[in-house]
């Protein structure tokens, strides 16, 4: 200001502007580089701590069902690929496990009944019993826990092109901070949801073309600088608005 000859005594607004200005500037960089520190961390299966999120999500995802083993087909039923989930987790390392388990911890209604329909099969042309002696892989729907990792990489990716600038200086006032991050990825999980069973596709095998054109979609609508998501999280009431 002082460069500029602005006198702060008769702008004393400017001031507190360019202040909040330089703290969510400073606030996405920390944030980009505390994403890209959990995203950079592989998941150690002899790290206690690594093991203990991961045995929350089952518990949150799976109140009623006990795990038989660490090592269990039964990690399918959550939507991983295999016996061991943490080989699904080398892509984005362990932020898709903090974003998965924010999700099923601070909207576990939500969280449970996208994990319901996404075991589902995609038309009523199997009775439900006939379905539940199918193997749970062969579902007409989509993995849940990979599409979160998926749909984490979407988040961030869209966090370090700076796409995500005009939602987070619209909902942060101060500082971005993980938290905001996580609102997002849960936000973005939902809206996928519900842009899968709008796009109809045919398998899974078009998950790929239905990421891509949602992509798309996120950009077009965060190009509008009053572009943000709704302030007051609840991922189940979350969608986008024009402030």
């Amino acid at each position: 200001m002082a460069l500029k000859k602005i006198n702060p005594d008769t702008n004393p607004q400017l001031g507190i502007s360019l202040q909040a200005s330089l703290l969510q500037i400073v606030g996405y960089r920390s944030l980009v580089a505390e994403v890209e520190k959990l995203r950079r961390e592989p998941y150690d299966s002899e790290n206690p701590e690594h093991e203990d999120m991961l045995m929350k999500l089952w518990k949150e995802l799976r109140p009623d069902t006990p795990l038989t083993g660490r090592i269990s087909k039964q990690w399918c039923e959550i939507g991983f690929q295999g016996s061991d989930p943490k080989t699904d987790f080398r892509g984005m390392g362990l932020l898709g496990l903090h974003n998965l388990l924010y999700f099923a911890e601070h909207d576990k209604a939500t969280a449970l009944q996208m994990l319901h329909d996404s075991l589902q099969p995609k038309h009523n042309e199997i009775n439900k019993p006939e379905w539940e002696q199918k193997n749970i892989d062969k579902a007409i729907g989509y993995s849940f826990a990979i599409v979160g990792i998926n749909i984490t990489d979407l988040a961030y990716s869209l966090l370090v092109s700076g796409a995500l600038k005009t939602h987070l200086y619209n909902v942060a006032p101060e500082m971005p901070s993980l938290l905001h991050f996580q609102q997002t990825f849960c936000y973005l999980m939902q809206e996928f949801h519900r842009f899968w069973i709008e796009e109809d596709p045919s398998d899974i095998m078009e998950f790929n073309r239905v990421r891509c054109k949602f992509h798309r979609r996120i950009l077009r609508q965060l190009k509008n600088p009053d572009m943000a998501l709704c302030p007051h999280f609840s991922a189940s009431d979350l969608h986008l608005v024009n402030l």
